[in-house]
Order: structure tokens, then sequence, then C-alpha cells
């Protein structure tokens, strides 16, 4: 097999962005909550409660946003990154920081072409799926 044809493809998995989504949602409320709890003056927590909420449903939207033009993604041996879209065209995208990949979970930031930055949860293992045990080497080797 050529390195051109070496690649990995994910369709996202809706149960992992719930998972995501949720947890972003109630560790933002634990946030929120331990704010309140400070020991300082109450306009100090309210406008601190206010500025971490605010945080929060940015990052919130973020994701939602990345999430709705991302049906599938493709990694290549090179090193190039695909994301397929609403309108179903493929374009690039390239790492960003945060990105981590382990042995059966991995956390992928990407921004395409347009500055759409996109988050996802990845999940698979190696000997049941090809193309994570793709991923995983293309990860080692072209050093993300």
């Amino acid at each position: 097999m050529s390195s051109t044809a070496y690649s990995a493809a994910f369709k996202p998995d809706p149960r992992l962005r719930r998972l995501v989504a949720g947890s972003g949602l109630l560790l933002g409320i634990a946030g929120a909550l331990v704010i309140l709890q400070l020991p300082t003056d109450v306009w100090v927590r309210l406008v601190a409660c206010f500025l971490w909420a605010t945080t929060t449903a940015r990052e919130h939207m973020q994701l939602r946003r990345g999430w709705a033009d991302c049906y599938a993604l493709r990694f290549t041996a090179s090193g190039e990154i695909m994301v397929r879209g609403a309108d179903q065209t493929w374009r690039a995208a390239r790492w960003q920081s945060g990105s981590v990949l382990l042995r059966k979970l991995g956390w992928i930031r990407l921004r395409d072409q347009r500055g759409v930055v996109l988050s996802e949860l990845l999940s698979g293992h190696a000997r049941t799926s090809p193309d994570w045990r793709r991923l995983q080497v293309i990860w080692r080797h072209v050093g993300a």
C-alpha cells in the first residue's frame, strides 16, 4: 500500500459528543457553584460567576458550531487532515494544540481552512478497528 493511500477515516460518535457536552455543562455548573462560595464580596462573586458562565457558554457554542459542520474526519500518512462538512465536501484542516491520542481514546483539536475550530472525542481499539490502528501509526510518524 502506498503511503498516499494510507489513511484513517472516522465518523464522529454521537454518544461521545453527548458525553463531552454533558460533562462540559456539569463542570460549568460546578464551577459557578464554587465561585459563588468564595469568601469575597458578593459583587466580586457575581462578576466572576458571570465571566465564568460567559466563557463556558462560548466554549459550548464553539463545540456545537464545529460539530454541526463535521460529518467525517480523514487523516493521511503525509499529515494531511480532511474534514467532511455538511455540504458533503472535504476541506483541509490542521492540528491545534491540546490534541491527545491514547491507546483507546483521543481528543482531537483541529482548525479547518475557514477558521472553524473542531474538537472531537474519538475512541477505538487497535485490534478491532484498522482505522484506529492507522491513526495510531500516523500520529507517531507525523509527530502530532
